[in-house]
């Protein structure tokens, strides 16, 4: 079970992972930006100082987007994305206690409880609206 839940937190983390390393690199692409904007004002450099300026503020434009879209668009989707693979991963960690529980000994109902108890309180259901639904299932016989 824990090779399984391993293989398949590496699959879900994976997406995240790869959208974190381009946020990761977005501001470095900014700032490659900005050092050819400033070479290419420097190429200019016997021009006004109102060409110069223009020219200088769109390599500063250069950085400031590479910092923008990396930090306040990206990674937030990336971070978004892991947690989502967490939530994804703890589930398989919650039926895994169950089951193991279950095969020590304890009583099915007893086994999901440990279950329950392994989830997030934001996701936990309460201790009644669990047994209202294990009471809405078919006995093991019929």
């Amino acid at each position: 079970m824990d090779e399984e839940i391993e293989t398949i937190s590496h699959h879900e983390h994976h997406p995240g992972h790869a959208l974190q390393t381009m946020a990761d690199g977005i501001p470095a692409l900014g700032i490659v930006a900005a050092v050819l904007g400033v070479i290419k004002t420097m190429s200019s450099i016997n021009e006004p100082p109102e060409i110069l300026g223009k020219m200088i503020g769109g390599a500063l434009v250069g950085t400031f987007l590479g910092v923008w879209l990396g930090y306040t668009f990206v990674s937030p989707i990336a971070g978004a994305m892991t947690g989502r693979a967490e939530s994804e991963v703890m589930y398989y960690k919650a039926m895994k206690v169950g089951i193991i529980a279950f095969l020590n000994g304890a009583a099915p109902q007893v086994a999901v409880e440990f279950s329950r108890k392994f989830l997030p309180h934001d996701v936990q259901p309460g201790f009644l609206e669990l047994e209202d639904h294990l009471n809405e299932l078919p006995s093991p016989s019929a």
